[in-house]
C-alpha cells in the first residue's frame, strides 16, 4: 500500500513538471500583401464604336435607251475611271433616226425660206395695191408656221443626236465596278435594266451607332464648351479593322443623325476616311473610337485590385498603422491593362495590389513593396466588363493625337 502511493505521488509530480515547463503557442503573423502607390498619368478617353464602311455615292449602270448590247469595256471588278466607256449598245437603229431627222430639219429650213420670202414679197404687193391685207396675213402666218416647224426639227435632230451618245453608256463616277449582269447580244431596256454597279472607294464613309447616353454626354460637354473638338475643326477619329492591333486609319466626322432611332434608342453618326490605295472596300466591318474626354491628370491600379462588393466596386489601402481599410471607388475605363480610378482612392495610398482575398478592413497586415506598371500599348482590346462608364478605352495624353 505504501509502495502504491509512493509510485502515484511521483507520477502525479511528473505530469505537474511537464505541465509546468510547456510554453504558449506564439500570436499568428499578419498576412503579407503587396501594396503600391497608384500610377499617376495624363490621360485620354475614347469611345469605342463598332461600324460598317460605306460608298460615299453607290450608283446601279441603266441604259438610257434601248437596244441590243454590243461590246463591254471593262473586266468584272475593275477600278474605271468617269467617262470611260462600260457598254456600247447597236447605234445602228439611232443613226437612222438621226439621218431622217436631218432629212426633216433641211426640209423645215427649205419651207421657212420660201415662207419668209413669200411673206416679204407680200409686203411689197401690199404696198402696190396688188394683194389684199388678208392675203398677206396668210403669208405671215405661213411664214411663222415654216418657223415653228423648223424649230421642232431642230429639236428633233438634237434628240437623235442625244440618243446616239446614249448608245455608249460610260462610268458617271470614279471607283470600283462590279460585274456585268447582262452579256452582248441581249436586248436592254432603257432606265430599267441594270447592266453593273459603280462604288467610289476614294473618300469612304464609316457608319456607325451611338446610345443615348453617350449623345447626352457629348451634348452637355459642347453646352459646357469642354468637348475637345471644334466646330470649325471636324471631331478626328481613328479606325482599325478587324485583324489590325493598331488603330491606324484617320478620319474625321462629318454627319450625326437629327434624331434618335425610337426603337433601339441610338443614333447615326458617320466618319469619312481618305482611301487612296482603295484598301477599304463597302461592307467592312471595324471599330471605330470618338475622343471622349480632353487631358486629365488620372489615378490607375490593376484591375485585380478591384473587388465587386454587390453595387459597388472597392479597393483597399493599408494606413501608416499597417491596419487595412475599404474605399468604395468609381472605376473609370481601361489603359493598357490598368483600371483609371475616377474617385475614391488619392495618390499617396497604399491600394492592396496583390494578396486582395487575405485583405479584411481593420486587419493589421505585413506590407511588401510593388510596383504598378502599363502593359505594352494593346488598343485591340475592347470595353471589358460593366466598370467602364460610358468611355471603353483611354490611352496616355502623349499617344492621343
Amino acid at each position: 500500500m505504501h509502495k502504491s502511493l509512493t509510485v502515484l505521488f511521483s507520477l502525479c509530480l511528473t505530469l505537474t513538471m511537464a505541465g509546468c515547463g510547456k510554453k504558449a503557442d506564439p500570436a499568428p503573423r499578419p498576412p503579407t500583401v503587396v501594396v503600391s502607390k497608384p500610377l499617376r498619368m495624363n490621360i485620354v478617353d475614347w469611345d469605342d464604336y463598332v461600324g460598317q464602311f460605306v460608298a460615299v455615292d453607290s450608283v446601279d449602270v441603266r441604259p438610257r435607251v434601248s437596244g441590243y448590247l454590243q461590246t463591254i469595256g471593262f473586266k468584272d471588278g475593275d477600278i474605271v475611271r468617269k467617262g470611260q466607256v462600260l457598254f456600247v449598245i447597236d447605234p445602228r437603229p439611232y443613226q437612222a433616226v438621226l439621218d431622217q431627222a436631218k432629212g426633216q430639219e433641211a426640209h423645215a429650213v427649205a419651207a421657212a425660206q420660201n415662207a419668209r420670202t413669200e411673206a416679204a414679197r407680200g409686203q411689197s404687193l401690199l404696198a402696190a395695191k396688188a394683194i389684199s391685207a388678208q392675203a398677206l396675213d396668210l403669208l405671215v402666218a405661213t411664214d411663222r408656221q415654216a418657223a415653228a416647224d423648223l424649230v421642232a426639227a431642230q429639236a428633233n435632230v438634237r434628240t437623235a443626236a442625244l440618243n446616239i451618245t446614249f448608245t455608249r453608256v460610260t462610268a458617271p463616277l470614279a471607283g470600283r465596278i462590279s460585274d456585268r449582269r447582262v452579256a452582248p447580244g441581249n436586248l436592254v431596256t432603257a432606265d430599267t435594266t441594270v447592266l453593273t454597279n459603280i462604288v467610289n472607294l476614294n473618300p469612304i464613309r464609316f457608319a456607325f451607332t451611338g446610345s443615348e447616353a453617350l449623345y447626352l454626354k457629348y451634348q452637355r460637354e459642347n453646352v459646357a464648351g469642354t468637348r475637345p473638338s471644334s466646330r470649325v475643326a471636324p471631331t478626328p477619329v481613328q479606325i482599325r479593322l478587324q485583324d489590325e492591333p493598331t488603330y491606324r486609319w484617320k478620319g474625321r466626322m462629318d454627319f450625326v443623325d437629327n434624331a434618335l432611332d425610337t426603337g433601339s434608342g441610338t443614333i447615326r453618326g458617320r466618319a469619312v476616311v481618305d482611301n487612296p490605295s482603295y484598301f477599304l472596300t463597302p461592307g467592312m466591318f471595324g471599330h471605330l473610337r470618338l475622343r471622349g474626354s480632353g487631358i486629365y491628370d488620372g489615378l490607375l491600379i490593376p484591375d485585380q485590385a478591384i473587388v465587386t462588393d454587390q453595387s459597388r466596386q472597392i479597393v483597399y489601402v493599408v494606413g501608416p498603422d499597417d491596419k487595412v481599410a475599404q474605399r468604395v471607388i468609381e472605376p473609370g475605363p481601361l489603359m493598357n491593362g490598368l483600371r483609371v480610378i475616377r474617385s475614391g482612392i488619392a495618390s499617396g495610398d497604399r491600394v492592396v495590389i496583390e494578396g486582395v482575398q487575405r485583405a479584411k478592413p481593420g486587419l493589421k497586415v505585413t506590407t511588401k513593396p510593388g510596383r504598378i506598371a502599363p502593359e505594352a500599348s494593346s488598343p485591340s482590346q475592347g470595353p471589358s466588363d460593366d466598370l467602364s462608364t460610358p468611355a471603353s478605352t483611354a490611352t496616355a495624353a502623349d499617344l492621343a493625337n
